[in-house]
């Protein structure tokens, strides 16, 4: 229970920073947004606040903002359409109802001549009460809905679609969902190294695991190490090599405890890693720092750290030095995270932090659906200085995604295979 609720929070918690990048720029630039989403397919909750509705969806593979304008308008009020008009006090139309007019006994029914909800916010039209039968033009209120089947849809006047603003500003909304994910993970690196502490240098004896040979031999945690074997250390990686390079060998180790000197009798266990290769080990962690300054700059450098580690994998990923197969889906990163949990509260920060950068990474990929694939057509669009036909762009993006969903199946499949049909 405690993996499944670690995993909705750290997917929930990436997909919301992630899709909040794109909702705030987009709110900046005055782009109506529709829908804040976590998850796709089927509503399992829904609650409209202003303007936005924001939902929670069955599917974890994700999340969308739905801004006005990166789609066609889905409602269009066209010639021959007979309508219900409702008026704010200001006389200009609130509410355009499409259907189920009876259950709105005070709408003004119109024949439909012409309608404009973008550039002029008028509808022309023959008032079935207007006994001269003449054509009039009725204003519409910038924040209108239209009403169809007693859903309500706020118009979005052209200046409040995605695709009227500038190149700059839709460039930025696209891009702040990635930027997004780097931020929460330096802020989760920046938590840790603030909470937990982070690794210092010092040649001071850090948490001793309770089955190492340290604490059978009499070390504690805080000693300052001044030698070993006679061989003066200054830092903690000197510390760690002497240890590594002599498994099985007695060592002795002078110390400085509560201001006091005195020698420990330390022999590493002999531990073998890849390669067959054999090293010594004590069992005694790193010893840790906290400091506000420091903190931030942990926060950076494991951030460039993990994100420049993910580049080089998703490179070898790209040459064919990795297959398809090592690949995770959502059931993968819930065994994974599954795995880390059982280290505590602190390794699943950090787990949180490096899926986050990876989020942000995959993102940013230049492919169609992907945040990466619409920076590219931005891209073309400044060289062109024109944008490419949003029909077309649209065409490559819907097929884009759908091969993402493909091999989303494929990869989950794989995870499946691996972790429980194995």
């Amino acid at each position: 229970m405690y993996t499944v609720v670690a995993f909705i929070i750290i997917f929930g918690a990436l997909v919301f920073f992630h899709e909040l990048g794109h909702f705030v720029f987009a709110k900046r630039a005055g782009i109506l947004c529709r829908e804040f989403a976590i998850g796709f397919g089927p509503k399992v909750f829904s609650q409209k606040r202003g303007e936005t509705t924001y939902t929670i969806r069955l599917l974890p593979l994700g999340g969308f903002v739905r801004m006005a304008g990166e789609d066609a308008e889905m409602i269009e009020i066209k010639a021959g359409h007979r309508i219900g008009l409702l008026f704010g006090k200001d006389g200009k139309v609130e509410k355009l109802i499409l259907n189920n007019k009876e259950k709105y006994p005070d709408a003004r029914i119109i024949n439909v001549e012409a309608a404009d909800l973008d550039h002029d916010l008028v509808v022309k039209g023959y008032a079935e009460d207007d006994i001269n039968e003449e054509l009039q033009v009725f204003q519409i209120n910038r924040e209108a809905v239209i009403i169809e089947n007693g859903i309500e849809t706020q118009i979005a006047p052209y200046d409040r679609q995605f695709n009227s603003k500038t190149l700059w500003q839709r460039t930025i909304a696209i891009f702040a969902g990635p930027m997004m994910n780097f931020v929460l993970a330096f802020v989760v690196f920046v938590i840790i190294a603030l909470t937990q502490g982070m690794p210092s240098n010092e040649p001071q004896l850090g948490k001793l695991t309770d089955d190492g040979v340290a604490i059978s031999a009499g070390l504690k945690e805080g000693d300052t190490v001044l030698s070993i074997d006679g061989q003066s250390v200054s830092t903690w990686n000197d510390v760690v090599s002497i240890i590594q390079k002599s498994p099985g060998e007695e060592l002795e180790f002078l110390l400085v405890r509560d201001g006091k000197e005195m020698t420990v009798d330390v022999t590493p266990k002999e531990t073998e890693v890849e390669d067959g290769e054999k090293i010594g080990l004590v069992g005694v962690y790193s010893p840790m720092e906290k400091s506000p300054l420091k903190a931030f700059q942990y926060g950076v450098t494991e951030t460039y750290t993990w994100t420049k580690t993910i580049i080089g994998a998703v490179g070898k990923l790209v040459t064919g030095q990795f297959s398809i197969d090592a690949l995770s889906g959502p059931v993968g990163i819930y065994k994974s995270t599954d795995t880390v949990a059982q280290s505590g509260i602190y390794s699943l920060m950090r787990w949180a932090a490096i899926l986050s950068i990876n989020l942000g990474i995959m993102n940013l990929l230049p492919l169609p659906a992907l945040d990466g694939g619409r920076l590219i057509f931005f891209a073309i669009e400044a060289i062109r200085g024109k944008p490419i036909d949003r029909h077309k762009e649209g065409i490559v993006h819907f097929i884009g995604f759908a091969l993402l969903m493909l091999l989303m199946i494929v990869v989950t499949w794989n995870d499946i295979q691996r972790f429980f049909l194995k």
